[in-house]
């Protein structure tokens, strides 16, 4: 696990540039540094050693020199593709999962990305073409940007890398507040830094004579189909063992995060790490180290954890969203930033559980389908009408059952996480709000027309809350503490089972991720298997109503620069009615709150210590 910089420029002082660009993101690799160097491009690594600790140094060369790369990421099947091109005569010189993408270049070209099975973001400098060839892998776990300006093109694993370009312009996106308030994190392809590109999952990017080219290797793809059960329970079984055991390369120790759910429960179950690790608070309903320490004794493996308190948990918020490089309101960042401080005092290497529910249908959103058939039986026009007047009343039990009733899942669905409605929004800001929800979610739904619902909204949370969000803040934190997170779910080979499954084996009345519980059953010692996941779940909603969290809050918002973006006085009346147990308003305030400290730090450059 790495961090990766280039600039690709004539320009004469890039040795300086791409050294300072590269230490901006030191701890994404503070085991070792490396530089290529020529007229037309300057590429710069930061080595977090975790396959072929003694030869796998980067930038990496083919036996000509003709073409380098830089590379973060892993590849699990490179002890493979390493046999399969050797036989087409290519020769090795290390034993690392970098030198297959050398040599799968030369063997494949633009091809290269479809042969992997891992998460990688790369760059390949062909100078016998002066041609620049990136990519990222399908599900974006490793993290890839770039940045245009005239004859200059930048790319880092992380934004703040950009800042120490002279050419970079720091502009601020505004168009994005809006959306950000409703999907709680950027949903574009834009970032919101104005100019400032992520190259989307399962895409690579070639760049040529100032010209960038964009291409996608990859597409997720449903195809249900009628199953036995018991054999998808057995082929859920195999395919999640395979995927642990590739997971599981590494010339350094393997742990694991694990809280009390199914997810993290059933990797630890089949890997069996030595060591897990866990994150609580003293409100018991919060915590689940008990969970987690009952697994671990059973298993005959060991438990580190850790209790979180208020204090800790408010104190860190500015250095978890400089280390996010954008705005994003998920209280389970923290929290995750935590467990992997933990275990970065033993590990370099830890395995988690994110992408078991939107691969397998954990939502209990998705449940909805099902428990309410009944109600879908009622004409839409009348299911309409019912939802254009309920829609028109104040906030009363039932209110919002109605109207997401009587509205069509594509005019409605933004993911499981939704925050803000457009009709708010409007209320909130000062400054243009015109891109639209649907407008962002409409190509997805059009992708997927014609599957049922819960497919369309599986792929609309993998596109945006997976993709965008989970994966996002899983690399952010464990790179901030320099580890590297491995996330065995998030697997093509299991993608590729998960995508088959019909209803029956997601989502019943009685549980979600149906055949994935049955088939975890069979390696988890304790009831794990039963229990709805909770990933790492945050008191926020309490703490804010105490009063030194409160007024960290309420000063945050009455600053004289809010009042350029935010109605102050709507927020205000948002935080009063959180305190005062009058409207549980917590999620709506930590994300105007998470904005304008992140805000703080990226425009106004106040220190995030």
């Amino acid at each position: 696990m790495c961090g990766i910089v280039g600039i690709v420029s004539k320009e004469k002082n890039k040795k300086k540039i791409i050294k300072k660009m590269a230490d901006k993101i030191k701890h994404r690799g503070p085991d070792g540094e490396g530089y290529y160097l020529d007229e037309t491009i300057a590429l710069g690594h930061r080595r977090l050693s975790i396959i072929d600790l003694s030869t796998g140094d980067q930038p990496m060369f083919n036996e000509t020199e003709s073409i380098v790369v830089v590379f973060n990421g892993e590849i699990y099947n490179y002890i493979e593709l390493k046999a399969e091109l050797k036989k087409k005569k290519h020769k090795f010189k290390t034993n690392s999962d970098t030198e297959i993408l050398v040599h799968g270049y030369e063997e494949w070209g633009k091809n290269l990305p479809k042969k992997l099975r891992g998460m990688f973001a790369f760059a390949i400098w062909d100078k016998t073409n002066e041609t620049l060839f990136c990519a990222r892998d399908p599900f974006g776990i490793k993290p890839f940007y770039y940045y245009q300006k005239e004859n200059i093109l930048l790319f880092a694993s992380e934004i703040k890398s950009f800042q120490e370009h002279p050419r970079f312009e720091r502009i601020l996106n505004k168009e994005l507040i809006g959306p950000y308030l409703s999907f709680s994190f950027t949903p574009t392809t834009e970032t919101f830094f104005k100019g400032v590109y992520r190259l989307d999952p399962g895409c690579s990017l070639s760049y040529k004579q100032g010209k960038i080219k964009i291409e996608k290797f990859f597409a997720l793809t449903f195809k249900e189909k009628k199953r036995n059960f018991t054999k998808t329970v057995e082929e859920i079984d195999k395919v999640m063992k395979d995927s642990v055991a590739h997971h599981m390369l590494s010339d350094v120790e393997v742990g694991s995060f694990l809280s009390s759910g199914i997810d993290s429960s059933y990797i630890v179950s089949l890997a069996k790490p030595d060591k897990t690790y866990t994150v609580g608070y003293d409100i018991p309903k919060y915590n689940e180290i008990e969970y987690a320490e009952d697994l671990a004794n059973k298993l005959k493996i060991g438990n580190t954890n850790k209790k979180i308190t208020k204090e800790e948990y408010k104190n860190i918020v500015p250095k978890i969203l400089y280390h996010m490089d954008e705005p994003s309101s998920d209280p389970a960042a923290i929290a995750l930033y935590f467990v992997s401080n933990l275990a970065s005092q033993d590990v370099k290497v830890v395995l988690s559980g994110e992408g078991a529910d939107e691969f397998f249908g954990g939502y209990n959103k998705y449940r909805e389908e099902v428990d309410l058939k009944w109600y879908n039986k009622i004409p839409y026009p009348l299911r309409r009408l019912a939802a254009l007047i309920f829609g028109l009343l104040p906030e009363v039990r039932g209110r919002n059952f109605i109207v997401r009733r009587g509205t069509k899942l594509e005019n409605e669905y933004i993911g499981v996480n939704k925050v803000f409605s457009e009709k708010e929004r409007k209320k909130v800001l000062k400054v243009e709000d015109k891109i639209k929800n649907k407008e962002l979610t409409k190509e997805v739904f059009e992708n997927y027309k014609g599957k049922d619902n819960i497919t369309k909204m599986q792929a609309i949370d993998i596109h945006f809350w997976l993709l965008k969000d989970i994966l996002q803040k899983a690399d952010r934190m464990t790179m901030a503490n320099s580890i590297e997170g491995r996330v065995p779910f998030i697997d093509t080979e299991v993608f590729k089972l998960a995508s088959t499954l019909d209803e029956k084996s997601k989502v019943t009345k009685e549980n979600t991720k149906v055949a994935l519980r049955n088939a975890a059953k069979k390696v988890i010692p304790n009831e794990s298997y039963k229990k709805k996941k909770l990933g790492f779940p945050v008191p926020l909603r309490e703490w804010m109503r105490a009063d030194d969290f409160y007024n960290e809050i309420k000063t945050t918002i009455e600053q004289d620069f809010v009042g350029e973006l935010f109605n102050q006085a709507y927020l205000l009346k948002l935080l009063e009615q959180h305190k005062n147990h009058k409207k549980d308003t917590y999620k709506k305030v930590w994300t105007i709150y998470c904005f304008i400290k992140w805000y703080e730090i990226f425009f106004l450059d106040k220190s995030y210590e």
